[in-house]
């Protein structure tokens, strides 16, 4: 069985079955997808900051930022929300992908995922595929949330075909008393998915 299935499989398992261990874990702190017999482990990088310096790297080659305010960013992630989660293989000495879960402020119980991001030698295997999944599941068992949004240039194909649906935007910084900006013309596709 390859590592991919092996890892959906127990995820999966978790998901459904057994809430009582995840449970255990979220009690005691630990990452909920830390399987051993999978390479890969989905943890949320606070409680690994030896990390955050190649998380910061990563995000980086994508889109380019100064590595004090990436770190700032990295470092606020938390129990709750902002959280950033990584996948890493090696004995969780390699990060390969990464996503922030943020939160909504007018909508609590619902995150907004950004900078997702995959190692360039790494794309093409599923592991996109893979970091969103971890990233529900945490989203569902660990938050309780029961809806992400999120929002993608050049990636609506990928999205749609792992549920999610466009939606209209989604304002992140809660109410003003100013209007908007129009998003008329703007590249982004918003997107949401029901968990």
């Amino acid at each position: 069985m390859d590592p991919f299935t092996k890892f959906r499989k127990f995820a999966t398992y978790t998901r459904t079955e057994n809430r009582t261990k995840v449970d255990r874990w979220k009690q005691k702190g630990l990452p909920p997808y830390n399987v051993s017999g999978s390479p890969f482990n989905a943890v949320p990088i606070h409680h690994y900051p030896e990390l955050l310096g190649p998380c910061c790297k990563l995000i980086n080659s994508e889109w380019p930022r100064s590595d004090a305010a990436r770190m700032r960013s990295l470092e606020a992630s938390c129990d709750t929300l902002p959280v950033s989660l990584v996948l890493t293989i090696d004995n969780m000495q390699t990060v390969i992908a990464h996503c922030k879960l943020s939160p909504i402020p007018h909508m609590k119980k619902c995150c907004f995922v950004e900078s997702v991001v995959v190692e360039r030698s790494y794309r093409g295997k599923g592991l996109g595929k893979m970091m969103m999944m971890c990233c529900e599941d945490y989203c569902r068992v660990v938050l309780d949330l029961n809806t992400i949004y999120l929002s993608t240039i050049d990636q609506v194909g990928f999205y749609e075909k792992i549920g999610y649906e466009q939606c209209p935007p989604v304002d992140m910084y809660g109410p003003r008393n100013c209007p908007l900006p129009s998003l008329q013309n703007s590249r982004k596709t918003f997107m949401k998915k029901e968990l």
